[in-house]
């Protein structure tokens, strides 16, 4: 990780996230209240799906994902394309991915998570932060938010504001920062069941049908538990799929929806993303 970088405070930071991605940092734009920006049309306004503060990509139909960590690049013409001219114009902090970098950031928010890392993690790179410290590891692990009260991870799938150098000496990730993230899944409550009116015509609801309903939720399930990599995007996918088919007959229930949110948290969604996720999909129908 380039250590000499040149810090901008007016608003025009490309010329130090070129100097990061030249050392192999992927870099994107973030707003000055930490949020990133939607790069292309198709996402403005989270019409793709994604979270309402496009902190986690939807499944857009963009060659790529275009936002979020999903958006970081070392790419110099992608960095200077017309299509990011905007969004740098108005940045107002680099933002980097950690997990694309090889590295991971334990997030301290408070005096008291300092005073733990401090007792309880080996000593290495830190970067004060607004209301903390990030203390940097080399080598990358899944990111989880919470861990601790004021301890978040980010590496993988999250991204970060890049505040400079720092101090210190980078040390390889421990196993005591990888404990951190082994937890057992948390099974949210689900919401309560949808309702919607019924089909048109007033006829039968053929989702009634026990065996019709329970494929189609183990199908979803499957789905989920099968996803390699993109879990956000698969979940929110799935959910849009089940309410497509499932979402305006009433026939869903809490034990259906319940299945669903337990097979995204055991792939690491947590009980916010799959309300986000769900929330996000009804709107999409329009339930």
């Amino acid at each position: 990780m380039t250590d000499s970088i040149p810090i901008r405070r007016d608003g025009r930071h490309l010329a130090a996230a070129l100097y990061l991605a030249a050392g192999n940092v992927p870099v994107l734009p973030l707003r000055a209240g930490k949020g990133p920006f939607g790069n292309c049309p198709d996402c403005a306004g989270n019409a793709c799906g994604g979270r309402p503060n496009m902190k986690s990509p939807g499944p857009c139909r963009c060659p790529r994902p275009c936002h979020a960590w999903a958006a970081a690049t070392t790419d110099p013409r992608v960095l200077t394309s017309s299509t990011w001219a905007t969004a740098w114009r108005d940045a107002g902090v680099v933002g980097y991915h950690p997990g694309g970098a090889g590295l991971t950031v334990v997030d301290l928010d408070n005096a008291s998570a300092i005073a733990w890392a401090r007792e309880s993690l080996p000593a290495t790179r830190t970067v004060p932060t607004t209301r903390g410290e990030h203390w940097i590891y080399r080598g990358a692990m899944r990111s989880v938010n919470g861990v601790r009260e004021g301890v978040d991870l980010k590496s993988t799938m999250a991204y970060a504001r890049w505040l400079g150098r720092g101090t210190g000496t980078m040390t390889d990730l421990p196993d005591a920062v990888r404990a951190l993230a082994v937890k057992e899944p948390t099974v949210r409550r689900a919401p309560l069941a949808i309702t919607a009116p019924a089909p048109v015509g007033g006829g039968k609801c053929r989702h009634r049908t026990p065996a019709y309903l329970d494929r189609g939720i183990a199908m979803a399930e499957q789905r989920i538990t099968a996803a390699r990599s993109d879990v956000h995007a698969t979940v929110y996918r799935t959910f849009l799929a089940v309410l497509s088919a499932h979402g305006r007959c009433g026939c869903l229930t809490d034990t259906h929806i319940g299945r669903l949110f337990t097979a995204a948290q055991a792939k690491g969604e947590s009980p916010r993303h799959c309300t986000d996720a769900w929330t996000n999909a009804r709107t999409r129908l329009g339930l």
